[in-house]
């Protein structure tokens, strides 16, 4: 294996999911823990989603990406590996810097589960009042 294809490599996250993904110039095949995405997610719309970077800076199909991706479900995953996506596409080339910017792609998303509390059933779920 002596090609000397330029790698790209980002770290993408979403809730508890962790994305390590590396893109190389290729034909557009996104390739997650050894599937293909559409066999791995399972949803379309999932696929889609992943595919909003290279939509945004009018390179699809021209990286292969090949992710491993560890933690959380399906749609954290999906966004984990977006963000991933973005940021190596960042270090590929600079110039796409503003178009992935202005799609708030860069932006990791801090949103997270909220800890269960004690005396109550979920995060804010209260047991049920009784009166008497």
């Amino acid at each position: 294996m002596a090609e000397n294809k330029a790698v790209y490599q980002g770290t993408g996250r979403r809730k508890t999911s962790v994305a390590r993904v590396r893109i190389t110039p290729g034909t557009g095949v996104i390739t997650v823990n050894g599937k293909p995405a559409a066999d791995y997610f399972g949803r379309e719309a999932l696929v889609t989603y992943v595919e909003t970077p290279f939509k945004a800076t009018e390179t699809a199909g021209r990286f292969d990406v090949i992710a491993k991706i560890h933690g959380g479900g399906v749609t954290g995953q999906a966004g984990a590996l977006r963000h991933g996506i973005a940021r190596a596409l960042l270090e590929a080339g600079d110039e796409y810097r503003g178009e992935l910017k202005r799609a708030g792609l860069l932006r990791r998303d801090p949103r997270m589960v909220e800890r269960k509390k004690y005396g109550l059933k979920k995060a804010r779920k209260r047991p049920q009042f009784s009166k008497r």
